[in-house]
């Protein structure tokens, strides 16, 4: 009998509270959890060895079992194959689905699907296996903006929480949801510094009228050459008469267009305050990490692995743990084989990040190989899943796009 995740007596308040991380580093509590179900008693001895602390949310609204080596839950191996007879298809099933399948593809014909002989039909039935390893990864992201005054939230109102140490309870997502990514403000970790551009005087050296200067030097009043009259004052003229320049009102010089001959211009990274707010940002992200593995016959090999994971088929195995363990099946060694070489492609998870959980299952897949036959010619195609899913690799006798796609279907072919 599998036992359940947590019992239904525990409270609610109590079920997520304790629920502690696998550390990457923490190989005791690994061995504890390999591939058991897991107990609040259990939960609450791991919290000696895991570290950061349990900050989980409930993310299950029911009690999850979890088979153990001591309770087998797995079909056997032959009881998997006693469902696969319900994939027995008959000729005109076969050539609904084909028709179906060409009714979608508006250059194919089809003529062969309807008239050509069957000539063969054999089971390729496929294994299907998946280690997914859902992570939490954490990262401290330093900000700076400028500080405009007033109060900010730094060390006098408490100590700063380490990364790990930080309540997001209300951000955890269901377990092994492909990606989500959420920052939070640390907490306390506000402080407020000399802008170290203008040395706290909101103001820089203008790098126009001062290019030249010494550093943290500067001249007031610099003034620029006119560029209409080039510093004479005067616009000469083809008659020979000159006028005063309207530019610069004929002195000859303008102010600094940057400053405005101050000598001095707004420091752009304090924006004139004189003083920056530094403060810690932390980016959470969860994600799934998923290592897939399919044992097919030679006479699936061509279909790509992705058909087959995405496939209905008769699930064998579908355990989750801290850390899983390859599945027994107590009649099949080829299954258990196949169980410890999906566990072996474990993802290698980040320094940054921390295993909460992983799911590990096995699934086999009804694959139908048809073979079609006319005249000296064939084709072959797969029926996949329970979902009957036509894969046709490349060869249709009946197709006449020609990579320019038209729809000739009306000719009957």
């Amino acid at each position: 009998m599998d036992k359940p995740l947590l019992s239904e007596k525990t409270k609610d308040s109590e079920r997520w509270d304790l629920y502690q991380y696998l550390q990457r580093n923490s190989s005791s509590a690994r061995n504890a959890f390999a591939g058991t179900g897991v107990t609040v008693e259990e939960i609450r001895s791991a919290s000696a060895v895991s570290d950061p602390p349990s900050l989980y949310p409930p993310v299950l609204t029911s009690p999850v079992s979890l088979p153990t080596p001591q309770a087998i839950g797995y079909p056997s191996a032959s009881a998997a194959s006693h469902e696969l007879q319900r994939q027995i298809l008959d000729e005109i099933e076969i050539r609904e689905l084909l028709i179906d399948h060409i009714g979608h593809r508006c250059c194919w014909g089809s003529r062969p699907a309807r008239t050509w002989k069957i000539h063969s039909v054999e089971d390729c039935n496929v294994y299907a296996g998946t280690l997914d390893t859902f992570i939490e990864e954490r990262e401290a992201l330093t900000q700076t903006v400028p500080f405009n005054g007033g109060s900010f939230n730094g060390k006098k109102h408490g100590s700063e929480p380490e990364l790990w140490q930080l309540d997001l309870r209300s951000q955890f997502p269901t377990l092994f949801v492909p990606y989500k990514e959420t920052q939070v403000p640390v907490p306390n970790s506000e402080t407020v510094e000399k802008c170290t551009d203008c040395t706290g005087r909101g103001e820089v050296v203008c790098p126009t009228c001062n290019a030249d200067g010494e550093p943290g030097f500067y001249k007031e009043n610099q003034m620029m050459k006119c560029s209409a009259c080039y510093g004479r004052g005067l616009l000469a003229h083809k008659d020979g008469s000159d006028t005063i320049c309207a530019g610069c009102n004929g002195k000859g010089k303008l102010p600094c267009p940057n400053c405005q001959s101050r000598g001095l211009i707004k420091c752009q990274t304090c924006h004139g305050t004189g003083s920056l707010l530094t403060s810690s940002t932390a980016v959470v992200r969860w994600k799934t990490l998923s290592k897939r593995k399919v044992s097919a016959t030679r006479g699936a090999g061509s279909v790509p692995e992705e058909v087959f994971h995405r496939a209905e088929g008769v699930q064998l195995c579908n355990t989750q743990a801290y850390q899983c363990t390859p599945a027994y099946f107590a009649d099949s060694y080829f299954l258990n084989k196949f169980s410890s070489e999906v566990i072996s492609l474990r993802a290698e998870v980040p320094p940054t990040a921390n295993v909460v959980c992983e799911r590990h299952t096995i699934s086999v897949v009804p694959v139908t190989r048809v073979t079609m036959e006319e005249r000296g010619k064939a084709f072959s195609f797969y029926i996949i899943g329970f979902g009957k899913e036509i894969y046709l690799k490349d060869y249709y006798p009946a197709r006449f796009c020609w990579g320019l796609c038209p729809c000739l279907e009306w000719l009957k072919v």
